[in-house]
């Protein structure tokens, strides 16, 4: 009865062993299956991985400066004001202007094509006998392409706007554009200070004629003569 006894712990013993053995065998591949199913340790890898660098801007920061003169002929019904605002008899916020006038190069001897916008009036400041609009227009260069801008038009003295973009050679420009009034609204000269694009084309510089009230273009350019025009400018 003793033996009997002696021998069925001893096969409970061996039993009770063999059973880890047989987990740890199964053990591998469940912790590899658990690991797949979680992305293993790749995933805590990449909570970890540094991560990648921000594409940078590859469009040029070289500063390319253009020189536009816009003229108002008085031959475009421009600008046409429309008195949005309560105060009738006076400049006020929310009037509307806009407008459209002939552009040359800065030495006034080419015929670039036209600006077209729209100012917002946002200030009347009769103390500067002026007005503060926030200006959007472009500024069209026959094949070659057109500038749009944004910013404050000022009246009464200089002021920067941004160049928000273009189209032809003006693709991807960024940059600002120097607005200086010489006689409101008839003449204005432009120093625009590109970026973003490749060199311009020898079509579009000059040396530019300095700004005064009595600069005027060529006669050849304000006749659109084909030497003194832009290809296909906008009229």
């Amino acid at each position: 009865m003793e033996a009997a006894l002696r021998a069925g712990v001893a096969r409970s013993t061996v039993s009770s062993v063999a059973k880890p053995a047989s987990l740890a065998k199964a053990v591998p591949w469940r912790v590899a299956a658990s690991k797949a199913r979680r992305g293993g340790g790749d995933v805590r890898a990449s909570l970890f991985s540094p991560k990648p660098a921000a594409a940078k801007d590859a469009r040029s920061t070289k500063v390319q400066e253009l020189y536009v003169y816009e003229i108002n002929e008085r031959d475009r019904e421009s600008p046409a004001y429309l008195r949005l605002s309560a105060k009738q008899t006076e400049n006020a916020l929310g009037d509307l202007v806009p407008f459209t006038n002939k552009v040359y190069n800065g030495s006034l001897d080419k015929r670039l094509g036209v600006t077209a916008g729209i100012c917002l009036l946002i200030q009347h400041v009769p103390e500067r006998n002026g007005d503060r609009y926030e200006a959007i227009f472009s500024f069209y260069f026959g094949d070659y392409g057109h500038i749009t801008v944004q910013g404050p038009y000022l009246t009464y003295e200089e002021s920067y706007l941004a160049v928000t973009g273009g189209s032809g050679v003006f693709e991807g420009a960024y940059g600002q554009v120097k607005l200086h009034q010489i006689v409101f609204p008839f003449k204005i000269f432009y120093t625009f200070y590109l970026k973003g694009i490749p060199d311009l084309p020898k079509d579009l510089l000059c040396t530019p004629v300095p700004p005064s009230p009595t600069v005027e273009p060529t006669p050849a350019a304000k006749a659109a003569e084909p030497h003194a025009c832009l290809k296909n400018f906008t009229n």
